[in-house]
């Protein structure tokens, strides 16, 4: 999305907010004022002079800082590699190491941040990993720090030592713009919420005055009704026949090392099973596994009748698998065709996209036409190469395919991942209704609030294994949050 005519005031030691449905202009503002992207008009002023940023390097020399959703790290180096990158302290032409441990060792001191510099990156929890890239911005000299959608892989844990670092630079007296889509979360830290609507900034409140519904009303404008929480996730009736039934599973990662290791689970007909856990935990090869993409070596199950080893892609859609990927791009969609040749992917020769070996046309054509308006896919245009859509809407054509085909059992990761909050409660209502009517679903999502709102049962994954297993009655938030971080014990009270 463009901006158009956006016009924003952030003040000297305050925690900003900046929401908004996708598209709306918020990561574009931001890029703006990062340096990142060049605005086509307007005038961006800092402490009262005018200023233009050619490249993130000027925002950077004047203060101005950036933690992307997506981390910057070199993953193989030290913590102190990477904070020093691009301005390494040298020693004879050569990185001066041990200088460089003390200046971050330093810098970490300095604002309360308990990170061991000699430490590999890809060593660290995701949290950590997200302090290290603070710490970065903070060394460079930043007293602006923009926040990308900063918890929106964290455990609630994580979350919470997030919101604790974030006050305690604006009580040193720097200023801190959030990005976020959870309202509940920018109303317990911020100091004010500035919304975007459609390029521009329509409204700016205090958080002690204002509430997620009305936040909710504002994103979506007046003309428009956000869209109601669901008042229940769980069906009234007993789930059915087991569909999955996995003991053991074992299976390796692209790196060749263990990504499962001894999985049990089970999922049955008319219920939502939900996998918790913080990225890299095996979630991603459970699914593969469940579908046909990556090889078991070792373990036993069974899945809609059949055995779980030797499954293959296509085996899985005959016994009736449907799979919304993670990477929509690489495993479910070709940009470069059309709308209505991408819902028939996989169904292209059976009606309603076939007549006996040629295609039908028109019954394509109708059939997309109708999924396109029951998903509210925008614009409901079959004709339109997939690639002129947004990735939400992208993302509303493989869920309105995928659930189209009755599959038995659904496998969904991040299935609302980069939508906006109308589509979010939309598709969440699809996945909903799919279980209803007999569906089961395994729902792999990172956004543990997600999962909560879902599922019907919950399995928390950490590295690679179970470590625990709860009931929708069961539901804590803190006590998932202690699984995903390795706890097999209940916390005592």
């Amino acid at each position: 999305m463009s901006l158009a005519d956006a016009s924003l005031d952030v003040h000297r030691g305050e925690l900003l907010a900046v929401v908004g449905e996708n598209g709306a202009g918020k990561s574009s503002l931001m890029n703006v004022l990062y340096g990142l992207y060049q605005p086509d008009a307007g005038v961006m002023t800092l402490e009262g002079q005018p200023v233009r940023f050619k490249s993130p390097r000027d925002a950077i020399a004047r203060g101005i800082g950036m933690v992307h959703q997506h981390f910057m790290l070199v993953p193989t180096l030290s913590v102190a590699e990477n904070v020093v990158l691009g301005r390494e302290p040298t020693r004879r032409g050569m990185l001066d190491l041990e200088r460089a441990v003390q200046e971050v060792a330093a810098t970490c001191a300095r604002y309360g941040f308990q990170l061991e510099p000699r430490a590999r990156v890809d060593t660290l929890s995701v949290g950590s990993q997200q302090k290290v890239e603070i710490v970065k911005a903070l060394h460079r000299g930043a007293q602006v720090l923009i926040l990308d959608e900063p918890t929106a892989v964290l455990t609630p844990q994580e979350s919470d030592e997030l919101s604790r670092v974030m006050r305690g630079l604006v009580a040193q007296g720097h200023t801190v713009v959030l990005i976020s889509h959870k309202l509940k979360e920018v109303l317990g830290v911020a100091d004010r919420i500035a919304v975007m609507r459609r390029g521009r900034c329509v409204a700016e409140v205090r958080a002690a005055d204002t509430t997620a519904e009305q936040l909710a009303a504002l994103m979506v404008g007046e003309s428009q009704r956000p869209p109601a929480a669901a008042t229940s996730a769980t069906r009234t009736e007993a789930p059915g026949e087991v569909l999955l039934e996995a003991r053991g599973l074992e299976a390796s990662g692209d790196n060749g090392r263990p990504a499962l290791r001894g999985v049990d689970l089970e999922v049955r007909a008319g219920e939502i099973v939900g996998i918790a856990g913080v990225d890299g935990n095996g979630q991603r090869e459970l699914a593969e596994v469940l579908t046909g993409l990556r090889a078991l070596t070792a373990g036993s199950g069974t899945l809609l009748g059949g055995p779980l080893k030797g499954l293959t892609p296509a085996v899985a859609r005959m016994r009736g698998v449907g799979h919304i990927p993670e990477d929509r791009h690489h495993r479910a969609v070709v940009k470069a065709l059309s709308v209505e040749e991408n819902v028939a992917l996989g169904r292209h020769t059976r009606p309603p996209f076939a007549k006996g070996p040629w295609i039908d046309f028109k019954g394509r054509r109708e059939r997309t036409r109708e999924l396109t308006v029951a998903y509210d896919v925008r614009p409901p245009d079959p004709e339109v190469a997939l690639r002129a859509l947004s990735g939400g809407n992208q993302q509303k054509v493989v869920v309105a395919r995928e659930l189209d085909a009755r599959p038995r059992l659904l496998v969904v990761v991040q299935p609302t991942r980069g939508l906006d909050v109308g589509a979010v409660a939309q598709v969440q209502a699809k996945l909903r209704e799919a279980r209803d009517q007999g569906t089961g679903v395994l729902l792999v999502s990172l956004d543990l609030e997600e999962v909560l709102a879902l599922a019907d049962r919950v399995y928390v994954f950490f590295e690679g294994r179970v470590t625990g297993h709860f009931l929708r009655r069961e539901f804590d938030e803190r006590e998932l949050g202690r699984r995903m971080l390795g706890a097999t014990e209940p916390a005592h009270a």
